[in-house]
This record gives C-alpha cells, structure tokens and sequence, in this order.
C-alpha cells in the first residue's frame, strides 16, 4: 500500500474527510496534525473509503488518529497494524492514538485493548467571556488588574510578527525550564517550539486565528486557535510574559469574547502536567472529553 507524504496540498483532501462528521476532540483538524511535521515522519493513505494518518519517528510508527470516514470497516483497522507491523520491530508498539468515545466499541469488538490516553477540556465560551460569579473570581481579579494598571495593544497576529513571538516563546520557556526541574515537561516545551514554528512559518495556508498583545510596542502575549466543528473553537497556544500580573487571563478572556460563533470553547487536553491541569480545571469546564489508545491484547 502507498503511503504519502503530508504536504499543505493535502488539506482540502484532509478536510474532506474531517468534516464529514463532528469530531470533539482537538486532534481532529488539519492545523493540528500538519504542525507536527517537525517532530514526526508524517505519512497518510486511503483504503477502503478511509483517510488513514501515520506518525513515525526513531521510536517507531503508530496512527495518529482513527480512520476516517462515514464507515468503520474491519478490514481497514487489520491493514493499519499490517503497516504499523512492518514499521515496528517491536509489534506493541503498533497502535491507533486518539480515538473518540463513540468509536470505542467498535474496536473493543476487534479485540483491541482500549485505554484512556488523555482528555481534552471543553468549556463554556460564555463563562469565559463574562468570568461571573465567586468561581471566577481569581481570573476576574487578574484581568482586572492588569487593565487597571498597563497601557496595550489588543492586535490580530501578522506574519511579521513572527520573529518578536518566536523571541517572547524563547524567553517564556527558559523561565519555566528554571522553574521546573521535570525532564519530560521540558523535553516537552522544546517539542512545542518546533511546532509552533510550523504554525507561524505557514500561517497564511492553515485555518488558525492568531492574537497579540502589545505592551511598549513590545508583543507580550500571544494566543493561537482554530475552529474545530461548528460550535467549538479550539485554543492551540496562549503564551505571556510571565512577570506581568493578569496578562494571561486578559488575552484569554478577549479571544474568547471574539468568538462569538462558537458556543464552547476547547481548551485542549493537560499533556499530563498536574499545573496544567489545575490551571484547565480552574476555567470550570463543563466536559472533559476522553481519548482512547487501541492496541492488541498482551499474550
């Protein structure tokens, strides 16, 4: 079987395919598969009337996400682990990532051993636009005190921004790397890096929506996003200098009131990090949308 090699020319044909249903988990967008193109060997078929994307590196290779297509068909998941297979010395390592909740079954009835890899945090985009009531009130307090005491530029992102965002991410990574003596938290920011500068290097080819916020003329803060499906919009970065009180909470709260097509917002999932995840906790999310790992059963 051929497999392809992703080029930005692939999109229409992706989004095809992606939106021919309603996928809630942030994973399901071009945007967020094309930008790791840094990081992986990134590879993709059809068989079957099914999208199939592969993701390889020097560990070895595994489908990124459920087939996709209007028919879930046996034969395609046993030709995905034949590929997988024979990429993998190492058959465990052979494996479908991000499955959604509603296509568990379905592999549970092939025989696949099916676990929780991650969850993605849905919130209220109204919650986060109006920060009401006592369980804001941290975040109000925050963005309350920075507009009380700085002077900024709210601005839509342009590719010339690209440079001084790519210095403010350098800058913010070296004072988390200081913070945090976790090997894999900061192998981590050094993968987001890469990724992020696929995001600015071909924003103008991929749907994403990017803000700034300007302090002295100097860019201090940034957010990038997509729209995933018709009622949700996914927040894929959001970084700010660390030493101004409130400028995170502002730039999230004022992309978020922008967006007022979108009934949730998907603040994406926690990487594992226990500080993520009570910083995503803190924002009161109404779901938190599980994604599955399918491998074969052990013995």
């Amino acid at each position: 079987m051929e497999l392809n090699r992703l080029t930005l020319k692939d999109k229409k044909l992706f989004n095809q395919f992606l939106s021919a249903d309603t996928h809630e988990l942030a994973v399901y967008a071009f945007e967020n598969i094309y930008i790791w193109k840094g990081l992986f060997d990134i590879n993709w078929t059809v068989t079957e009337d099914c999208l199939c994307i592969f993701f390889k590196d020097k560990i070895g290779c595994f489908l990124y996400l459920a087939p996709l297509g209007n028919n879930k068909k046996p034969q395609v998941t046993k030709k995905i682990f034949q590929i997988l297979d024979k990429f993998n010395k190492n058959r465990d390592i052979s494996r479908i990532e991000n499955i959604g909740q509603e296509d568990v079954s379905f592999y549970q009835d092939l025989g696949l051993d099916c676990q929780i890899k991650s969850y993605d945090y849905l919130c209220v985009r109204g919650d986060l636009m109006n920060l009401e009531g006592n369980k804001f009130k941290s975040q109000r307090s925050c963005f309350n005190y920075f507009i009380k005491h700085n002077k900024f530029e709210y601005l839509p992102f342009s590719p010339g921004y690209r440079g001084k965002c790519l210095e403010l991410y350098n800058r913010w990574k070296e004072e988390r790397r200081v913070r945090s003596q976790d090997a894999l938290y900061c192998g981590m920011l050094d993968d987001t890096l890469t990724c992020f500068t696929a995001v600015l290097s071909d924003y103008r080819n991929l749907d994403i929506v990017g803000r700034v916020v300007k302090i002295d003329k100097e860019i201090k803060a940034f957010t990038f996003g997509f729209k995933l499906n018709p009622d949700t919009f996914c927040i894929l970065y959001e970084i700010a200098d660390l030493s101004i009180k409130g400028l995170a909470q502002f730039i999230f709260r004022s992309f978020c009131r922008e967006l007022k097509d979108y009934k949730y917002i998907n603040i994406m999932d926690d990487s594992g990090l226990e500080g993520l995840k009570r910083v995503k906790l803190s924002y009161k999310p109404v779901r938190l949308i599980p994604a599955y790992i399918a491998r074969r059963k052990s013995g």
